[in-house]
């Protein structure tokens, strides 16, 4: 391969990995309340050149060029295809990099035990946020959090994390099921939660690459994954106690 065309591919590859850990949240509150954390790593905040000039986008402007960071503007087509919420966006979109997101595969790479928590179609910003929260305060080494049939990461979410969201390795996904095969095929043992299932959470024996699978707020794990799983496990519940909401049952395997 010609010396031009392995840099041409490297630094393609060096930006796909980069962008792959940047996320957009919009709306105005939002925006400047990420833009005062100087603990976040931020890439780029989106203004439509549309606005007028009101305190906030002006505080937003001062805290941007303060921290170096870009500011680009748009029509205001063009930044609703950015925040891809152009009822809701007030004209302000800011590109957050998590430190800590990574691949599947160099999540395998890094780590030979490990217990990881998949999120299957959990659909309430406010769950995914609590989820997060629980596993890094944690013992969990990674979240795997589907792009399709999710809730995604969002002002909601940031706020219901707490800011933990930016602690702890988020393994996105395009397709849940083949990233839970290929964590099994590389000695991962998979469980998922059920009322139904004898053995209790705390008797289970786990090895060291462990998996835990929580499904929809209301339908549980997907079929198609659960055909997967290498055991159920069950929280047992006192009282007529049925279920617990899914943020909980995170928290206890978090702490497990």
């Amino acid at each position: 391969m010609p010396k031009s065309t392995q840099t041409d591919s490297a630094e393609y590859l060096a930006k796909k990995a980069f962008f792959d850990k940047v996320i957009t949240i919009y709306g105005r509150n939002a925006v400047l309340e990420v833009l005062e954390d100087e603990t976040i790593t931020i890439h780029k905040l989106h203004l439509a050149d549309s606005n007028k000039s009101v305190a906030q986008l002006d505080r937003m402007v001062t805290i941007a060029n303060s921290r170096n960071i870009e500011i680009a503007y748009h029509d205001k087509k063009a930044l609703s295809r950015i925040s891809k919420n152009a009822k809701q966006d007030q004209g302000v979109a800011l590109d957050i990099v998590l430190e800590h997101a990574m691949s599947e595969d160099e999540f395998l790479e890094a780590h030979s035990k490990y217990k990881v928590i998949a999120l299957d179609g959990i659909h309430n910003p406010q769950n995914l946020g609590m989820i997060i929260r629980s596993c890094a305060a944690g013992d969990v080494d990674a979240i795997i959090l589907p792009t399709k049939n999710s809730a995604q990461i969002s002002p909601l979410v940031i706020k219901a994390s707490v800011g933990t969201l930016f602690r702890l390795p988020i393994i996105k996904t395009n397709s849940l099921v083949k990233t839970v095969k290929k964590f099994k095929a590389e000695g991962s043992r998979l469980y998922t939660l059920s009322s139904h299932a004898k053995q209790s959470y705390r008797d289970e024996k786990y090895g060291e690459k462990n998996l835990f699978i929580l499904g929809n707020e209301s339908e549980g794990v997907s079929s198609e994954v659960e055909r997967l799983s290498n055991a159920s496990i069950a929280i047992p519940m006192k009282r007529g106690v049925e279920s617990l909401n899914v943020a909980v049952t995170a928290s206890l395997l978090a702490f497990l």
